[in-house]
């Protein structure tokens, strides 16, 4: 069971007889609870039958019928909190922005080494993790300019409006707002959302920021929160609003 803990649930989604076979085994010997299914209408199947009772979710992209952006999609329109990674063989920089773009968490690109895919597994599955919260702990709300973060819920409001994001975007927004008018660098926001041993690119962060600043900046093109520090990383910033009201 190692780097596992109370059994996580697993949905891998691969047409691919000989490598859904070798994913099940060694997510199996980690101590995961696998289900495992052969196209993406399974899955989102198999998904509504059990409630969305799984942790993560890794799906091939390139299968017959519903491929895996399509399942993706699905995925992520039914939970926000749900883990999901990509699994390709194909290397092209578009598919894991693709990927990433529509909600997934990271992306693994083929072959892989077992060590490799039971680390993402783990990390991603500690990412769900901290996400649930007791229901007996009093825990505030995090406020930055026109947003607050409700720290139990795991749900973010500007104006008093829900933005819907995902687990990752979540994450990374309370760890921007903890460190407002900090320039934050990307190996530390790769370090403190992924874990101190991702395998992925970092560009991961790129990504995530992008999507994080189409749901909440009103032009995304001209950031107004999350500035970039050219050949550094990013900072959040409120002040803005501000100085807007001075004016």
């Amino acid at each position: 069971m190692k780097g596992v803990i109370n059994m996580k649930r697993i949905l891998v989604c691969e047409d691919e007889d000989v490598i859904r076979d070798f994913v099940v085994i060694n997510l199996k010997r980690a101590g995961y609870d696998v289900v495992d299914v052969n196209c993406g209408e399974e899955a989102l199947k198999v998904f509504d039958s059990e409630c969305g009772e799984f942790d993560v979710a890794l799906l091939d992209i390139m299968m017959p019928g519903i491929d895996g952006f399509q399942v993706c999609k699905a995925l992520r329109k039914r939970s926000s909190k749900l883990g999901i990674i990509m699994l390709s063989a194909k290397t092209q920089e578009m598919d894991k922005i693709s990927g990433l773009m529509i909600g997934a968490d990271d992306y693994i690109t083929k072959p892989f080494s077992p060590s490799e895919l039971t680390a993402r597994i783990d990390a991603v599955c500690r990412r769900v993790s901290m996400s649930v919260v007791k229901d007996d702990e009093i825990i505030p709300t995090l406020e930055s300019g026109p947003f607050v973060l409700n720290l139990k819920s795991r749900t973010v409001a500007k104006y008093g409006v829900p933005i819907e994001l995902t687990g990752v975007e979540y994450q990374i927004l309370e760890y921007f707002m903890n460190n407002a008018e900090i320039a934050l660098d990307r190996g530390s926001i790769l370090a403190h959302i992924w874990g101190d041993n991702y395998y992925g690119d970092d560009k991961i962060v790129d990504v995530n920021i992008r999507r994080i600043r189409m749901k909440i900046e009103d032009e995304p093109s001209h950031p107004r929160y999350i500035s970039t520090i050219w050949g550094f990383g990013y900072k959040w910033s409120v002040k803005q609003d501000t100085d807007d009201e001075e004016e």
